[in-house]
């Protein structure tokens, strides 16, 4: 690790083959917290290069326990470490697609840089993590719905989480998070947190031939926030969206925020889930539910997904997917 710092700390970037080697020996529990810290501090004063991210990414691909699902399968997720402490939109989100009959293959993780990430909030509601794929397989068949939790997948993130926590700001892999979920998703709604982000983000999706969006707030949200106008990127190209236009209105940021604990937006989660959520929280997961219906080139239109995601909101299907997956 030292002539790696070395090389990083005079401004020299590691080629795709440096980068996947590092990630390995992470995983390996070669390095000690000393060193993993200054090599996430690294990328906390400079943006990480394609050449490093693929390599990063290929590396927590090939250690990740294989995950193989009879199904085309959706995940909706974000970098998280935008800062907003916004009540859990992304997981709820996944609920209502899988109420539409659209699978989803939730990744996730605890927090490290605010009070609540989905695995917080899921393990909060009485999910059991668990890496068997027949039983995993079994939720999806009869709830459209899975979660994978990262650590028990990813043997370098287990490895760095309570540095991560430690640290308690964004690093390099608030932005591999969503890059690397076990089951290789053939759609995918990816929040994040910045344009440099979106940008690096949509050349390595470029690669992929998959359907997929990329969603950025103009004000930093790493979803659709409906608080400002949203770029949303896709493989025909980039827009921006105007918050009427993704969610019938625009809303506050108090409106959308999630609480100071696990418990907090447990108790938000599961009001939203019931019908019994604000208008504004209403709106933004009905925007992010439908964007993810979209992304996946199966409906006409963004209005019609954004139809279906009211319908199973309002209807009781996403609850009746959320009390499957947790019986």
């Amino acid at each position: 690790m030292k002539k790696i710092l070395q090389q990083l700390f005079e401004h020299q970037p590691l080629t795709i083959l440096q980068a996947k080697e590092v990630m390995l020996q992470i995983g390996k529990g070669v390095y000690t917290d000393a060193e993993i810290a200054s090599f996430i501090t690294v990328y906390l004063m400079r943006t990480i290069s394609i050449a490093e991210l693929i390599g990063f990414k290929e590396a927590l691909l090939e250690m990740a326990l294989p995950v193989y699902f009879n199904d085309a399968v959706i995940d909706i997720v974000g970098t998280g470490g935008d800062g907003k402490n916004t009540f859990n939109i992304s997981t709820i989100s996944s609920f209502v697609v899988a109420g539409t009959g659209v699978k989803v293959a939730k990744h996730g993780n605890y927090a490290s840089t605010s009070v609540t990430g989905s695995s917080n909030v899921m393990e909060q509601l009485g999910y059991q993590f668990k890496s068997d794929t027949s039983v995993l397989q079994k939720e999806l068949d009869t709830a459209n719905i899975t979660f994978l939790h990262a650590p028990v997948f990813h043997p370098a993130l287990k490895v760095v989480s309570h540095i991560r926590k430690q640290m308690g700001v964004r690093t390099v892999f608030n932005m591999l998070g969503p890059l690397v979920n076990p089951a290789k998703p053939t759609y995918r709604l990816l929040g994040v947190y910045n344009a440099e982000t979106a940008r690096l983000y949509n050349y390595l999706m470029q690669q992929t031939q998959q359907h997929f969006a990329i969603v950025n707030s103009l004000d930093g949200y790493d979803e659709i926030s409906l608080t400002t106008d949203t770029k949303v990127i896709t493989p025909n190209g980039e827009k921006i969206y105007t918050a009427y236009e993704l969610g019938k209105r625009t809303v506050a940021p108090d409106d959308i925020t999630g609480g100071q604990s696990p418990a907090d937006a447990a108790k938000i989660f599961l009001q939203i889930l019931k019908g019994e959520g604000t208008w504004a929280q209403n709106a933004v997961v009905f925007a992010n539910a439908a964007m993810a219906l979209y992304s996946t080139d199966k409906f006409e239109s963004y209005d019609a997904c954004h139809a279906l995601a009211v319908d199973s909101l309002e209807s009781g299907k996403a609850l009746q997917s959320f009390k499957k997956l947790i019986r």
